[in-house]
């Protein structure tokens, strides 16, 4: 009689555990009604089961795979707010330069309303210098660079992802501030709005030039002056056209499109050459 019972017993288990596993690999099937013909006392159970798990599987579909570059761009972003605090040096900054500026130039607002413009480019050509010698100098240090290359990611994207994270966290707060910091240098809402304008468009491109000096100071000690020097000749096209179209923008003759497009041609470039020759520039320092 007891090896009976335990034969029952494990029959009734086995049963219960396939047609659980039946519940949860075919959604469309219903094993549950067939068990609760089979087996009217203990279908109703096993129905109640069945229902719950194809609940679970069509409420809670399985997670898909994340993409490590948007892994690597949540990292740094989360890296840079968090613990660096880009953000809020690059605004403080980019006060800093605003606020400095009029005691340098005099109380003359109509002067500060010209000058206005190239005031708040050279802030923010500044303000995004700060963190660009970090770019890949932390991660070289505690070796994350080095997974990164092995991990068989294409270097040239890798680059691609941490410029957007730096410049989401250094250069667009910028852009976000300058109609406020506008507001010290007396400027016309026309020109802050196209001084605002120019500086979405021109800071990526500074962001990118900026990776090709990180990248080739990498494996230097204190290599951020030395970064400065190499990529301050490169961002003088991008503040020439920058600040000639914001000041386009109070002087009638001026043409507006005509330098903001060349400024929008010089950021796309940089978005397609600047990855390839900072990954060239890392791989020849981890070399």
């Amino acid at each position: 009689m007891d090896n009976q019972t335990a034969a029952t017993s494990t029959i009734t288990r086995a049963l219960k555990l396939g047609i659980t596993m039946l519940g949860l690999f075919s959604v469309r099937c219903r094993p549950a009604s067939i068990a609760q013909r089979i087996f009217p006392k203990t279908g109703s159970h096993f129905s109640v089961r069945c229902s719950k798990v194809r609940r679970q599987l069509i409420e809670k579909p399985a997670p898909s795979v994340t993409n490590p570059l948007l892994s690597l761009y949540r990292r740094d972003l989360a890296l840079a707010v968090r613990i660096g605090g880009s953000a809020l040096m690059g605004v403080l900054f980019f006060l800093i330069v605003v606020t400095v500026f009029p005691f340098a130039v005099g109380p003359d607002l109509n002067l500060l309303s010209r000058l206005g413009p190239a005031i708040l480019w050279i802030g923010a050509l500044l303000a995004t210098l700060l963190g660009l010698d970090r770019l890949f100098e932390a991660d070289r240090e505690d070796g994350t660079l080095d997974l990164i290359v092995m991990s068989g990611q294409p270097l040239e994207l890798v680059v691609l992802v941490k410029c957007l994270a730096h410049w989401t966290s250094t250069g667009l707060p910028l852009v976000i501030a300058t109609p406020f910091f506008a507001l010290f240098l007396a400027m016309e809402p026309a020109a802050i709005g196209a001084t605002m304008l120019t500086l979405l468009v021109g800071t990526p491109a500074l962001t990118l030039l900026g990776a090709i000096g990180a990248g080739l100071t990498v494996s230097l000690r204190r290599g951020g002056l030395l970064l400065a020097v190499l990529i301050l000749p490169f961002t003088i096209p991008v503040m020439i056209f920058g600040v000639s179209a914001a000041n386009a923008a109070t002087v009638a003759p001026s043409p507006f499109m005509t330098p903001f497009l060349l400024l929008c041609a010089i950021t796309l470039a940089t978005l397609v050459l600047a990855p390839l020759a900072a990954a060239a520039a890392l791989k020849s320092g981890l070399d």
